[in-house]
């Protein structure tokens, strides 16, 4: 049985976020998600933390209940965002615990808005990868993250038939189940008779020149002093390869004084939130962060 949220509606920019808060505890965390993902993902990670944690996770703007959102998209647009949700909540300093592109939100956040964080903990993302220079962004994307952005121009006849599209991907069938479905349905609205992601594929544009293209990101984290640490899914997209080689996180490790980095144990870049296994080792990893028991 997933946990159910309390959900919140945040003044931002051009509308409101959509939140999911779970916790009533003092120690608080902001839970930016990944690129193409939703607000559900951080479910498990919310009931490892139990009560005493407070852990928010927002909709980012142009996904699941904050889809209609307009731009301008971005890191920084993101980043204003969880200072947003903060001061609704009345909260003054937090933890920062983004997954994959989540984790570049935090970065952004550290780096703009750095006096209201206590600290970052990056699951699996935040550290810029580089890729050759002019690429068209379409391409980058279906080439780093695959399925997940060719769906943006599909559609199904049935909440089910987006299920199958999906249960068939390395990185999700061996770990199948409620919150995983949870997850999909949370993507998907019905138009016309036929069944299609909400997310905003301008926003996938736009967030994805920030992180892969823009070199600010990389360029300025060594600047960061919030301690930063990196929790690395051991395989990647497809449950193959890592999206950070050993020997790349070293070298970012060795660059900036603020990051550390440890290795979850058999997850993959989806399962180390989407599954029991990963959702209990980011957990701890955020409760070590936040300094609590």
């Amino acid at each position: 049985m997933l946990p159910e949220p309390e959900h919140l509606s945040v003044p931002v920019d051009g509308g409101t976020l959509a939140v999911s808060r779970w916790g009533r505890g003092d120690a608080i965390v902001l839970a930016p998600h990944g690129i193409t993902a939703n607000r559900t993902s951080w479910a498990l990670v919310a009931d490892e933390l139990g009560d005493d944690v407070t852990l928010l996770a927002p909709d980012l703007r142009g996904r699941g209940d904050s889809a209609t959102l307009p731009g301008p998209f971005g890191m920084a647009a993101h980043a204003r965002d969880l200072i947003a949700v903060l001061d609704h909540v009345g909260g003054d300093r937090v933890l920062v615990a983004g997954h994959s592109m989540g984790g570049f939100v935090a970065v952004r956040a550290a780096l703009d808005h750095g006096d209201r964080l206590t600290g970052l903990v990056l699951v699996d993302g935040g550290l810029a990868i580089e890729v050759p220079a002019g690429l068209d962004i379409d391409a980058v994307l279906h080439a780093v993250i695959g399925p997940a952005m060719e769906r943006l121009s599909m559609t199904w006849g049935t909440r089910e038939d987006y299920h199958g599209y999906w249960r068939p991907h390395p990185a999700l069938q061996d770990d199948w189940g409620d919150l995983i479905e949870a997850y999909l349905d949370h993507d998907v609205h019905e138009v016309e008779g036929r069944w299609a992601s909400r997310v905003n594929a301008d926003a996938i544009r736009a967030d994805g020149r920030d992180t892969l293209v823009d070199e600010s990101l990389r360029r300025d984290l060594p600047s960061i002093t919030l301690p930063m640490r990196l929790i690395r899914a051991p395989r990647g997209l497809l449950n193959a390869d890592p999206l950070y080689p050993a020997e790349v996180v070293r070298a970012f490790v060795d660059a900036v004084p603020a990051l550390s980095a440890t290795d979850a144990d058999d997850v993959n870049h989806y399962t180390i939130l989407l599954s029991r296994h990963g959702a209990k080792q980011v957990a701890a990893e955020i409760r070590t962060a936040l300094g609590v028991s």
